[in-house]
C-alpha cells in the first residue's frame, strides 16, 4: 500500500487567515471569540461566535468568482491557494487526471439559501431568483470550483458527515491515494455558518454556549462550568501527496497522513454515544489502519466542543482505548480558541495536528480551570499554555450528528 504524506497546507480562521497566524495566535491560547457581527443576533439566546477577522476574497478570487460563489466556497479557494502555493506544486506539469480534489462542507451555501429564499419570501408579486442560486447553494461547488482553479481532473466530490466532515475527505484522500488512483489531493473543508438560520437553529436546540457577557471565555472544553459550543467559519486546506511522487520532486513533507477510520454510533440524531462506544472503536480501527499501539501517540487533538455530553463521551472512549492515566499520551481542545467550525473543524484541527508534530508542541486548552470531576485525574489535559514535548504521532478527532465518527492519525517523517 502507498504511503502518503502532507506537503502542503492552508488555512482561514477565527486566529488568522493564514496558517502562520492560525498557529502563532493557536498557540498564545489566542480567544476568538465575540459578539456576533455578521447579523443581528439580538433575539437569540446565543450571540457570539467566532468569526473571521479582516478576511478578504480578493486575495485569491476575481470580482466574477466572488460574485458567483457562498462565502464557503470562497473560504476554500483562499485555503487551497495557500496550500497549493505551499507545496510548490506546479499541476501544468502533471497528467491532470493523477489530481484529484476531496472537499468537505456539513452546511454548504446557507447564506446563500437564507438570502435568496427571504427576498423571495419578502419580494413582489413576480420574485427573482438569481441565476447562481444553485452554484452557490450546493456543497459540491467548492471542490468543483477548486479543480477548475487548478485544471485538475481527476477523482472530484464532496463529503457531508457533519462534524467529522473533514475527516471524512481526508480518509477518502488518503485511500485513494494509497490505492494508486490519484497521485496528489487537494482536500480539506470550508464552513459559513454564521448566518440567522443556523445560528437560530443551533441556539433552540441549546447545543450553544450562552456565555454572552464574557465571549473569549464560552469555549471550555472539559471544565466543569462548560454550557455548549462556540460557532466557528472559515476553512482549512491540505496538499496529500504518493511519498514517492512527493519525494522524486523534492517537496517539502510535513507530516504522513498513517491512518484514519470512521464508525458510527447509531444510537441518537445529536448526541453522542453516552459511553463512546463508536468513538472508542473509531479511535482502535485508525490505531489498526496506521499499523501503530495506543502507547505511541504522543497528542490527541480532541473534538471536545464544549458540551456537558460529549465532552465526556469521548474522554469515556478515551480511557477505554487508552487507560485512565495514560503517561505519554496529552490531550488539548483547540475548539477552545476557534470555536467549533462544523465540517470544516476536522481539516483545521487536523493543521493543527501536523504543526505540533513539527513543532513539538501541544496547543493549549484555555478557559479550562475547573477540571470536570467525573475526568479520571490521570488524563492528562494540557491547560492554560502550550506544552513543548515531542510529538512522533498525532490523533486528531471528530464527531458529527447522525452518529458519525471519524479518526485521522498522523505521523512524523
Amino acid at each position: 500500500m502507498k504511503r502518503v504524506v502532507v506537503t502542503g497546507i492552508g488555512a482561514i480562521t477565527p486566529l488568522g487567515n493564514d496558517v502562520k497566524s492560525f498557529w502563532d495566535n493557536l498557540i498564545a491560547g489566542t480567544s476568538s471569540a465575540a459578539t456576533i457581527t455578521h447579523f443581528d443576533a439580538s433575539r437569540f439566546r446565543t450571540k457570539i461566535a467566532c468569526e473571521l477577522k479582516n478576511y478578504d476574497p480578493t486575495l485569491a478570487l476575481d470580482k466574477a468568482e466572488i460574485r458567483k460563489t457562498d462565502p464557503f466556497t470562497q473560504y476554500a479557494l483562499s485555503a487551497a491557494a495557500e496550500a497549493v502555493a505551499d507545496a510548490g506544486i506546479d499541476f501544468s506539469s502533471m497528467d491532470p487526471f493523477d489530481t484529484g480534489v476531496i472537499w468537505g462542507s456539513g452546511q454548504g451555501g446557507m447564506q446563500t439559501f437564507e438570502e435568496q429564499v427571504t427576498e423571495y419570501v419578502e419580494g413582489d408579486f413576480n420574485p427573482r431568483f438569481s441565476p447562481y442560486f444553485v452554484p452557490r447553494l450546493i456543497a459540491n461547488m467548492a471542490s468543483g470550483m477548486i479543480s477548475m482553479r487548478y485544471k485538475v481532473m481527476g477523482i472530484n466530490y464532496t463529503t457531508v458527515s457533519a462534524c467529522a466532515t473533514s475527516n471524512t475527505a481526508i480518509m477518502d484522500a488518503l485511500n485513494y491515494i494509497r490505492l494508486g488512483k490519484a497521485k496528489v489531493m487537494i482536500t480539506g473543508g470550508s464552513e459559513a455558518p454564521i448566518t440567522p438560520a443556523s445560528v437560530g437553529g443551533f441556539s433552540a436546540m441549546k447545543a450553544m454556549s450562552t456565555r454572552n457577557d464574557d465571549p473569549k471565555a464560552a469555549s471550555r472544553p472539559f471544565d466543569v462550568d462548560r454550557d455548549g459550543f462556540v460557532m466557528g467559519e472559515g476553512a482549512a486546506a491540505l496538499i496529500l501527496e504518493e511519498y514517492e511522487h512527493a519525494k522524486a520532486r523534492g517537496a517539502k513533507i510535513y507530516a504522513e497522513v498513517a491512518g484514519a477510520a470512521m464508525t458510527a454510533d447509531a444510537y441518537h440524531m445529536t448526541a453522542t454515544h453516552p459511553e463512546g462506544l463508536g468513538a472508542f472503536q473509531a479511535m482502535k480501527f485508525a490505531l489498526e489502519d496506521a499499523a501503530l499501539n495506543a502507547t505511541q501517540v504522543d497528542y490527541l487533538n480532541a473534538h471536545a466542543t464544549s458540551t456537558p455530553v460529549g465532552d465526556l463521551s469521548e474522554i469515556k472512549a478515551i480511557s477505554r482505548l487508552f487507560g485512565d492515566d495514560p503517561g505519554h499520551l496529552h490531550i488539548s481542545a483547540t475548539k477552545s480558541m476557534t470555536g467549533h467550525l462544523l465540517g470544516a473543524a476536522g481539516a483545521i484541527e487536523a493543521i493543527a495536528s501536523i504543526l505540533s508534530i513539527g513543532n513539538n508542541i501541544v496547543p493549549p486548552t484555555i478557559n479550562t480551570t475547573h477540571l470536570d470531576p467525573a475526568i479520571p485525574s490521570g488524563i492528562q489535559i494540557v491547560t492554560g499554555n502550550a506544552l513543548e514535548k515531542t510529538v512522533n504521532v498525532a490523533m486528531s478527532n471528530t464527531f458529527g450528528f447522525g452518529g458519525h465518527n471519524g479518526i485521522v492519525i498522523f505521523r512524523k517523517v
